[in-house]
Parts: structure tokens; C-alpha cells; sequence
């Protein structure tokens, strides 16, 4: 699983609120009983139309990737989901949640844990709600590293995304790889780095962050990505591709 990607003020500040305790979990604060609301899918919806809510889904991106809700983020509960959240998500702006069966709590827990106060709910039932009523769904298309190496050749247009810390990518990288660590993301002018002819291929350490980064992406209306299968632990396994190290950057 990936590590934290933060600056070390905010690493050492979530050090000691990492993980749901039984207080956090049980019971849940008064302002957060509404987040607990168990939501109809038309009330869900209307959630997301009227009050342009952030849908967040906190489902393994393994799942995620598959089939999701269209423009809905995907921070998964079991990497460090408090401190994505914070970096990631806009504090303005309600949020609904799409989560696995039973781990509803946690996931508020998390959320409340770094502030978040104006989440509405979750949706009943979870993704498979959504599926049962044949809703829109979109797809994070995922390719082996061994794919990566076929394609870096060949297409003029393809552009290797690295989104790990600085320090991660100084110890080795894809050459020529554009290096956007996951919190920038949060940035909407990180947009101004692509192009609509370009192909995107994201890659972090293990695929947790990548598959965030592409939520993001695609939420900001940009499709034509794909995320590495095991990132940088499989990009290393294939002597195709060729990596580099830059430790001046650390400097």
C-alpha cells in the first residue's frame, strides 16, 4: 500500500490521529449524525445536482476502477484516507459518500477526524444500488507495466505521469516521466499540463494513488488515461522501460 505523500508538517501533525478508535467510532458526535443518513438514490442524486456534492467513494481502487459513479473520487478507507481526504477534497462543497457494507461509521470517523462537517450522508445500500437501477457508470482503464513498455515507443503522444512524493520520484523514475505528486492534484490548474491529444499513463508505488489521481482527473473532465498496474514496484520488474534517478532534487 502506499505511504502518506504529504509534507512532514502534515505527516507529523497525522501521526497521532491515523486510524478510527473506538472513540471516533462509537458514538458518533452529534453534528455527524447526519452523515450517517442512510440516502434513497433519488435523494442521493438530487444531493449531487442540487448541491453540486462531491461523491466519494471509499470502496479498495481495485474495486473502484472497475465501475463507479461517474466524476465520484476515490480515496480508499484502508490506505490513509483522513490525510487524502484533507489534501484532496474542498472543504467548501457537501459530500456524499458511496462506501462498503458496514463501514459507514469509519469512513465519517476519518472524514470528522480532519473536519469535514457538511457530509450528507451515504447512499443506501452502496455502489450496488447504483448498479441495480442501471445508472450511468464509468471505468479506470489499468494496463500491466509490461503494456507501458510496448507503448513508451510507439506514441508520440503518450505522457508518463509519476505521482509520488519528491522524494520517491528522485530515487528513480521513468525517464522523461512528468512528476505531479497526488496532493497537486487538488489544484485544478494541474489541468494546464495536458493536453486532449496527449495519453496519460499514472503511476505511483502500488496503484492507490494513481487510481485517486485518474478519479480526479476524470472528475475534471479529462478521460484518456490509464493507471499502472502495481506502479513503480512493477515498472522496476521490467527491463523495458527505462528508469532514472535525479537525487539533486533532494538537494
Amino acid at each position: 500500500m502506499d505511504s502518506f505523500n504529504g509534507d512532514p508538517l502534515s505527516f507529523n501533525t497525522f501521526l497521532s490521529m491515523s486510524g478510527p478508535t473506538k472513540k471516533d467510532m462509537n458514538p458518533q458526535p452529534e453534528m455527524f449524525k447526519e452523515a450517517l443518513t442512510a440516502l434513497s438514490l433519488e435523494m442521493f442524486k438530487r444531493l449531487i445536482q442540487e448541491e453540486d456534492a462531491v461523491v466519494l467513494d471509499t470502496r479498495p481502487p481495485e474495486a473502484f476502477i472497475g465501475s463507479y459513479i461517474p466524476r465520484a473520487v476515490n480515496i480508499g478507507l484502508d490506505g490513509r484516507f483522513a490525510e487524502w481526504a484533507l489534501l484532496l477534497l474542498p472543504p467548501d462543497k457537501p459530500i456524499v459518500m458511496v462506501t462498503e457494507k458496514g463501514r459507514e461509521e469509519e469512513t465519517v470517523a476519518g472524514l470528522g477526524k480532519v473536519g469535514f462537517s457538511m457530509v450528507r450522508g451515504y447512499l443506501s445500500g452502496g455502489f450496488q444500488t447504483w448498479l441495480d437501477r442501471q445508472e450511468p457508470i464509468d471505468m479506470i482503464i489499468t494496463v500491466e507495466a509490461d503494456e507501458l513498455a510496448m507503448d513508451i515507443p510507439f506514441d508520440d503522444q503518450l505522457v508518463v505521469v509519476d505521482v509520488r512524493r519528491k522524494t520517491e520520484y528522485s530515487d528513480g523514475h521513468v525517464k522523461n516521466a512528468l512528476h505531479i505528486p497526488l496532493e497537486d492534484f487538488a489544484d485544478p490548474g494541474v489541468l494546464a499540463d495536458f493536453e486532449d491529444h496527449h495519453n496519460l499513463y499514472l503511476y505511483c508505488d502500488g496503484g492507490y494513488r494513481s487510481v485517486t489521481a485518474a478519479s480526479l482527473l476524470k472528475r475534471q473532465g479529462i478521460h484518456n488515461l490509464r493507471s499502472v498496474a502495481g506502479g513503480w514496484s512493477k515498472i522496476t520488474e521490467e527491463k523495458r522501460i527505462e528508469t532514472v534517478k535525479e537525487t539533486s532534487l533532494l538537494n
